[in-house]
Order: structure tokens, then sequence, then C-alpha cells
């Protein structure tokens, strides 16, 4: 189900809604109906953890507890109508490590809208905030228990069919789905729901930001209904660090102080649930860039038995920090193939005039845009002054038109040559692209040719994935040879906050060409990312690993500052007794990874692609193919760790208890396995979800240029299958009839017509068998 059907089927659900009568006692007014200017503001998309009933048939819609006179209504909603859920209670947890948080929603919800002796499915939608990953769910209704499992591709589970968008799904990158199936009204649902997300960092501040924000609709109808919210927050920032607090969407209470360890509660019974998303901000108390290196042993289910370490720098919250960034030569590569046309090239445009508008008059710049071809802003760099950056936007303005196809290697090589005699200044290309194309590990082998070869400062890579079928781990490997940062939108709307967030973070470098001692008495080392991108005002720098041997007690971390002194810090080893390395790397870990092992792959796969001589999908299985080891390793590694990755897929376990669980189409059956739980089950279905992996990019949309998106072009509906059935069949006829006047005038024939009418074509039909079967079996010829 795409957003806007989502936000349609919401729409008519409350409609609906006004079918459940509350009796005199109730605490909140029937919703009101949006006018056109409020819908353009709220799609009712979900703005906080919500349950919906997912509503076919109209007429089950009623107050389970107080049965009312309901008008009879006829037919059924195809696509159903989602009812909210009132909720009971809402509990959020959130633990923050370095640059990542760890939320947990535990809530309550009541099926208040569903006849008792009805039933219908409910659909849970979670939204998270920055970068968020689903780690596992739990949901117990009465009589069943479901909770999430991450599986291996290869493992022997019916996971072919693809899982339809309703059994679990992303309506948006930040908007996860799942649909619990047959739950009885006036039944109540106990939800938990785990993901990670990514903690902003801006002025020296870091922010966390939870989607929190309740509609009146969902507040319990009846006065005497207890409503209890509650926030625990727990900071961990490192041994060692002084944090401050900045401040606070709900009013937080503080239980611990320690060196670099925060906790606060909310709790308190309220009358009408949190209106506003969760916020809280902090600083890490520095002023001058610091950082440590943190040690965890693994755990003894752990399939990497290497010790763990992490390696981190904080760029600290000095005020003049902005002023102590390196001069820039910047190089915009810019696609305008023919999948850009319309919004997706309208907001990038826009966002280069923001990045545009953030270089200083000592900074250089030009402008290379491509599909088949390339077009120079210059041919040489230009002074990003007032008037060669208004200049430069109206240039953008008039030459970004979309057309064409997609060529990457061309001009990235324009446009390292254009930075080969920079010096004492930071060079920076910026590849924006919403496509694949065939040659990217050749390109990637160019790159790396190119900035070994370079001096001390060579040029570093920033690319910017738009939509799904680029293949984002091109650019993402591309962004770690050359120490650059990677960023993506999946979705047409947030192309604008996140391209200006990766510009804003790339052009306030503060330390480059960095790099830790070497570590020569360890037996074994890997590190994540191989090079080590520079520090970035906006941005932490985390390093991560694993290692056999003995860790050195101190270790020195060197640089490059802005005006091309060298830097040295020293950084204290300890444990991490309160951070879970483990979980705080896993993504990290699994994104670098999973880079590598699409890098390292047979070159073969791609000459048998360009030998077919046309563009073709590789399909998952040749991709899963080659290089089984590593793929193996980031499999175990995501499914230990909770982490989906291109080679996992989360699977919904149901557990029925006190009687055995039956057959459905799509599931798959299976014994279970363990008594943990305290249950008389004696059986489990499997159902797959529909979570959400970039995969690596298509080369066929690219080739026929379909614009960028997250969701996928959408099937024919019910009237367009009607309309070209019509059309082949009135051309079949010859036109002596109308099949659209037949389709429009079964539309209006009665219920007794419809049956009469569907048992002399089923007469038919059955006659028409006879005859075939007396033709083939009676032996004649012809």
């Amino acid at each position: 189900m795409a957003a806007e059907d989502f936000a349609r089927a919401v729409e008519d659900g409350l409609r609906l809604s006004k079918r459940v009568y509350f009796g005199k006692d109730r605490a909140v007014a029937p919703p009101k109906p949006m006018v056109e200017m409020e819908k353009s503001l709220n799609s009712y998309l979900p703005t906080a953890p919500m349950v919906y009933a997912v509503i076919f048939d109209p007429e089950i819609v009623d107050n389970p507890d107080i049965a009312s006179y309901q008008p009879h209504v006829h037919g059924r909603l195809d696509p159903p109508a989602l009812l909210p859920l009132q909720m009971n209670g809402i509990a959020l947890e959130a633990d923050c490590y370095l640059d990542t948080a760890f939320l947990t929603i535990t809530g309550s919800w009541r099926v208040h809208c569903v006849m008792g002796s009805r039933h219908c499915d409910c659909r849970v939608a979670i939204p998270m905030g920055e970068q968020g990953s689903v780690l596992g769910v739990e949901v117990e209704v009465p009589g069943k228990f479901y909770c999430t499992q991450l599986i291996a591709m290869d493992e022997k589970q019916d996971l072919e069919k693809v899982a339809k968008a309703e059994d679990g799904g992303f309506l948006k990158p930040h908007i996860f789905t799942f649909t619990i199936p047959q739950i009885d009204g006036g039944s109540n649902l106990s939800i938990k729901v785990s993901w990670s997300q990514k903690i902003l960092h801006q002025d020296g501040q870091f922010s966390l930001n939870v989607p929190f924000s309740f509609p009146e609709y969902v507040v319990p109808a009846g006065k005497k209904i207890s409503k209890k919210e509650k926030i625990q927050l727990n900071v961990n920032s490192g041994p060692g660090t002084e944090l401050l607090c900045k401040t606070a969407s709900h009013p937080l209470k503080e239980l611990r102080r320690q060196v670099g360890n925060l906790r606060f509660l909310y709790e308190s019974e309220v009358l009408t649930w949190s209106s506003s998303d969760f916020n809280f901000s902090y600083i890490v108390s520095s002023s001058n860039v610091f950082g440590g290196v943190l040690l965890q042993s693994p755990s003894v289910l752990d399939t990497d038995q290497r010790d763990m370490f992490c390696f981190y720098l904080f760029p600290g919250n000095e005020p003049s920090r902005k002023l102590e960034v390196f001069k820039k030569e910047v190089v915009f590569v810019v696609d305008i193939s023919e999948s850009m046309r319309g919004k997706p090239l309208e907001v990038t445009k826009y966002a280069l005039s923001v990045a545009l508008s953030k270089l200083g008059p000592e900074d250089s710049f030009t402008i290379i845009a491509f599909n088949g071809e390339t077009y120079l802003y210059s041919s040489s760099m230009e002074l990003a002054t007032k008037d060669a950056i208004e200049n430069a936007t109206q240039w953008i303005s008039m030459n970004f038109i979309a057309g064409g196809g997609t060529d990457i290697l061309l001009p990235l090589n324009q446009a390292i040559e254009m930075l080969s005699s920079t010096r004492n200044a930071i060079p920076l290309i910026f590849l924006i692209t919403d496509g694949a194309v065939e040659n990217e590990r050749h390109i990637c082998d160019v790159m790396k040719s190119h900035l070994t070869n370079r001096g001390s400062i060579c040029p570093r890579i920033h690319t910017f994935g738009i939509g799904t079928f680029c293949n984002h781990y091109f650019l993402r490997m591309l962004a770690i040879l050359g120490r650059g940062h990677y960023g993506a939108a999946y979705d047409v709307d947030s192309i604008d906050i996140r391209m200006e967030g990766l510009f804003s973070r790339a052009l306030s470098t503060i330390l480059a060409n960095i790099a830790i001692d070497t570590l020569e008495n360890l037996d074994e080392l890997e590190v994540y990312p191989s090079r080590i991108p520079d520090l970035l005002s906006e941005s932490p720098l985390i390093v991560s690993g694993r290692y056999h041997g003995d860790f050195p007690d101190t270790l020195k971390a060197r640089g490059v500052l802005a005006n091309m002194s060298n830097f040295t810090i020293d950084l204290k080893v300890q444990q991490a007794k309160d951070i879970p390395l483990n979980k705080v790397l896993a993504t990290q870990q699994i994104d670098v990874l999973t880079a590598q092992a699409w890098f390292s792959e047979n070159k073969e796969l791609d000459e048998k692609v360009l030998e077919k001589q046309q563009i073709d999908v590789v399909t998952a299985q040749e991709w899963f193919s080659e290089n089984k080891e590593l793929d193996d390793k980031i499999a175990k590694l995501s499914i230990q760790s909770g982490v989906v990755s291109e080679y996992t897929h989360m699977i919904l376990l149901e557990t029925q208890r006190g009687k055995k669980a039956t057959e459905s189409t799509g599931v798959q059956q299976v014994s279970s396995k363990s008594d943990s739980q305290k249950t008389d089950s004696t059986s489990q279905k499997i159902s797959t979800l529909a979570t959400f992996q970039v995969g690596f990019g298509n080369l066929k949309a690219t080739a026929e240029n379909i614009p960028p998106g997250f969701e996928e072009p959408k099937s024919p509906d019910r009237g367009e299958i009607l309309a070209m059935a019509a059309s082949n069949c009135c051309g079949k006829l010859c036109g002596h009839c109308c099949c659209m006047c037949c389709v429009n005038t079964c539309s209006r024939m009665n219920d007794q017509c419809a049956i009469v009418l569907t048992q002399l074509l089923g007469a038919l039909a059955c006659l028409g068998c006879l005859v075939c079967c007396d033709t083939c079996c009676s032996g004649r010829d012809g």
C-alpha cells in the first residue's frame, strides 16, 4: 500500500468511526473532519506508534461493549478502511551510546470499534527517527503471541513468494508497518517494538528526536479509564566525558548523574496523550577535539570470537569551531538523466544552490552536469565570490534539463583531473545520482588508482543516492575509497533535507588524513571502514574493528589541521563496561562489509552481463552466489545483532496458545522447537515481512529512465483491469457489442439477477467441458 493510499484509508476509517457509540459518559468527541487546508498539512500518516483496524466490511464496525442500532451497509471496502484504535498506555525507553540510540516502544491498544462477535486484522505502524532500523517486534493478543526473527536468505524456508505490503513493509523509509491477523472485537493488543536510529549532531550539540505525537482520536472514550505514559532515557557518551543537558520536550526527572552517564524518567497519568515528539539535546563538554578507544570481548554466542574495538573522535563544542574548517575546492557532479525529471531535479537544484551559498570567498568550485555526456559550468575552478555563485545558480537553472542516459565514469575522471593541482586546500567531489550503471566496479578500480597516486591530501569523494534504483553499495564503496561520506534519500520527499545535510557535514572538515598508531603487536586486525574518513565539525567520527592479540593501553591519533599543521592526540584505551559495542557498531559493520562483498565479487559476472548485449537486472541469486564466505559472515552478524541486511530476511512467528495452529495461504507451519514460552502451544506459523532492503541497483530501470521513488510502480486497479478487459473483448467481438456497456450494466445489477446470471454462465461452462471431454475421449480425429 502506497503512503497516499494509506492516508486515504485512514481518512475512510475516521468516517467509519462515527458508527461507534460510546454512550453518554465519554471523554473525547468524535474526530472532526479535516478542512482542505489541514489535509495538505497532515495526510493522516502516523506521527507516533499507531494501530489500525483493517475494515473490509463496514457492517462489523460497532462498540463491542454497547451494541447500538446501526444502519445496514451494503458491499465491502476494497481497499479496506483503516480505523485508528484507541490506546490504553504507552512507554518509551531510549538508550543513547556515542552516535546511536536504541529505542523500545511498549504499548497497549484495544479493538474498540469491532463487534465482540466479529474479528478484523490489525495494522501496526511505527514511525522512526533518523536512519531508523527495525530490530524486533513482539505482539501479544488473547490466545496468540507474535515475534520477529531474522533468517539467512539461503535457509530452506518458503520465502520465494513476495510478501504483500499488507503483511509488512515500509510506507516511507522511516515508517514500518506489519499486520496481525484476525483479532476479535474488544480484544487488547500488547505490542513491543525495538529499533535503532542515529543521534543528530550539529553545532556541537547532540539531538535525539523520536516520533511521539499522538492524534486526539486515539484517546480512550470514558473518563474513568486510566491513561499512563512513560519515558525512560539513558545517555552514555563514553568514559571520561562530561554531559550537559540543553533541552527536553517532556518534563524529565534526573535519576542518576555520573561522568558520561545520565538517566532520566518521566511518568504521568494524563488526560490526553503526548501531542509533541520526544526531543532531547545535550552537549559533551569539551572545547577541543577529544576521543578514546573502547574494547569489548565477544560473547559466547558471537560467531566472530575476535575482540572488538571502537575508535571515536568528537569535534568539540567550541563556538568558533566553524572558523577552523579547511579551505575547499569543490566539484559538484550531478546526474541530469531523463529519470531525474520533475521533483528530484528541482529539489537537487535548490539543495545545490544552498550548498554554494555556504562556500566562503576563499573557496573555489565548479559544476559538472552529466547524462550520456558532460556539461561544465567552467573548465577551471572559480572562486566562490557572490557574483560567481549568482552566475552558477543561473547556469544551473538554464542547463539542468533532464534527458539522456547515465555515464558516471567520464564526469568523475574530469572532476579528478580538475582537482589535480589543489594546494593548501581540501579537494571535494560530490556525486549525486539516481541510477545504476554496468561498469561500477571498474569505476571503483579507476578511482582507487587515482586516489592512491595523489599527494598529501587526495580528493574526497562524497556520494548521494536518490531512490531505490541506484546501487547504494557502489556509492558507499566509492565514498569509502575516497575517505568521504555517503548519503541517501529513498523517497522524493526527503531529498532536500538529506542532501543539504550531507553538504553541510562534508563542507565542515576540521581534521584530515587521520591515522592511528600501527598496532604492531596485534596478530590480526580488521578495520571498518578501511580508509578513515575526515573529522567534521557537524559529525563525530566512529571507526570500529576486530582484532586478535594484546591491545596497547594508549594510542596516538594523527591528522592535518586546516592550517596544514600536524595534529596529534593521545587516546586512552578502556573497556566498554556499560556500552554494548556489538549493538552500537553492528549497522556500520554490516554496511561496510556488504559494500566490500559487492566490490570483491568476481568480475566474470560483469563480463557475463555485458556479453548478453542487453541491459538486464542481475538476480539476487547471482549476486549472492559470489564470495560466499563474506556473505555468510554478514548474514551471521545480521542475525546476531537483529539488524536486517541484504543477506537476511525478517519473518514473523505466530504461536497459538491452547490450540493447534492451522494452515493458511502463504504461511508455512512448523513444529515448536522450544518450551521457553510459558504456554501450551503446539505449533507455529511463519510469514514473511517485506523489510526495507535497498539491493544492488536496477540497471533495467536506469536504462528505461524510470523516475526514482521509494514505492514501486502501482499495479492496475480493478477498474483499469475491467477497462483493459473491455477493450480486448470489444475488439474480439468486432464491434458487435460494447463490453464497457456490459460492465456498467453488471455494476447496476441486483443480487438475484447476478446469481441467476452466474448460474447460467456456470451451466454453459459445464456444457463446454462435456463437449470437450466427448471430443477428447471418443477416439475420433478432428
